[in-house]
């Protein structure tokens, strides 16, 4: 079994690319300090540019994009997938999540021979079955587990159509051109699942009417059961299931009154939408972007800009507004190492896909480069294993 996880969190520490990555220098990306990035790299329905900062000790951000083949059968579908597995507790579920996510949906998208909302689904629920398998199988030497999750954005663009899934507090904004005004509006696509919204709070209230405290104001911050701020997610097992809401679960997350249905849930919610012309590119991002920018910051700064390096150029603007918050220079936030630096900002990882009207128009069946690429941040050695992490 402790096999089984050291496996799990070996993959978290090392950047990867496949055989079919392009060549070059940074085929696999480049690290500066902590930060992880490739500014540049080509996709079936355009450019995209990747960054990854850490801040916690251990990278608890995951993301990849798999462009190409979005099923084990050679009539297709083709198309690009974007991923962006924000963790929280501990690197494992994100980590997971890189590994498995793809692999299910590429085997719901052959049963189907298509893409489809039912397939991010099916992909999403295999990936939850296959965590709590490992929650199930790990409970009896690391307990800690049953409180790791993670949040899950992941966006799919197939035949001109994009498919969008989240579960959590991620988000992925659209960059859309107006002809009128010569402006690039931001279009905020994927639906949050925090409990700081006041609608996700109703909803969830609604979901609970017998417990008073299904919400709780904490500190300040809203929380579920005063524990977690996202109500939905890959993991936390010990907010799902009452068998792991017991010793020798740590008692800070132990409640006291045992539960009969899930108090989170792991169903994503699902957009479907037709890429317009105009449409122009898509920022996907962990809430750790977004707790320093606003949507039309973001796209401004990537409208503004050369293509090369979008996503570390929005990574620096929030580490210059997270310093400017608190009253420091740029320079010397970025000298504050891993683990201290959680205190001034969390991981963060951007992908900015854009898109060729031209190639996002083809059919599924047009192939286009394939690529296989992950973000990446410091190594640990091997024999390392995640300590415990506070909450989201």
């Amino acid at each position: 079994m402790i096999v089984t996880l050291m496996n799990l969190l070996r993959a978290c520490w090392r950047p990867s690319s496949n055989q079919h990555a392009r060549a070059g220098s940074d085929v696999a990306g480049r690290q500066d300090g902590l930060l992880w990035y490739k500014d540049t790299g080509q996709h079936v329905n355009g450019e995209f540019s990747m960054a990854v900062v850490q801040a916690n000790n251990l990278l608890e951000d995951q993301c990849q994009i798999e462009s190409g083949p979005l099923s084990f059968l050679d009539s297709g579908p083709y198309g690009t997938f974007v991923g962006v597995y924000d963790g929280h507790g501990g690197p494992e579920t994100a980590c997971y999540i890189n590994d498995h996510l793809f692999h299910h949906l590429k085997r719901f998208a052959s049963e189907q021979n298509s893409m489809s909302a039912d397939v991010l689904k099916k992909a999403y629920e295999a990936t939850e079955d296959g965590f709590f398998s490992v929650v199930t199988k790990q409970w009896p030497v690391k307990p800690q587990i049953a409180a790791v999750g993670s949040c899950c954005l992941v966006g799919v663009i197939c035949g001109g159509i994009l498919y969008v899934a989240n579960v959590g507090d991620s988000r992925v904004v659209l960059g859309r051109h107006v002809k009128a005004t010569g402006e690039v509006l931001a279009v905020q696509l994927s639906a949050e699942h925090n409990v700081s919204i006041e609608s996700v709070r109703k909803e969830l209230q609604s979901m609970h009417p017998e417990d008073r405290h299904i919400v709780v104001l904490k500190h300040n911050v809203w929380r579920v059961k005063g524990l977690i701020q996202v109500c939905r997610s890959i993991g936390d097992a010990y907010l799902k299931r009452s068998e792991f809401n017991r010793e020798p679960l740590y008692a800070k997350f132990r409640l006291r009154e045992p539960f009969h249905k899930p108090i989170l849930s792991s169903e994503p919610s699902i957009s479907v939408q037709p890429l317009q012309p105009h449409d122009q590119f898509l920022i996907f991002a962990s809430d750790g972007l977004w707790e320093h920018l606003t949507n039309q910051e973001a796209v401004d700064i990537v409208h503004s800009s050369p293509r090369n390096g979008s996503a570390r150029r929005l990574i620096k603007a929030a580490l210059q507004e997270a310093a400017k918050k608190r009253e420091m220079r740029y320079s010397d936030l970025k000298k504050i190492d891993r683990g201290v630096r959680r205190h001034f900002h969390d991981d963060i990882t951007v992908i900015v896909v854009f898109l060729d009207s031209s190639l996002v128009s083809r059919a599924s069946t047009y192939r286009g480069p394939s690529v296989s690429l992950r973000g990446g941040g410091v190594n640990l050695r091997s024999n390392t294993l995640a300590p415990y992490a506070s909450q989201m």
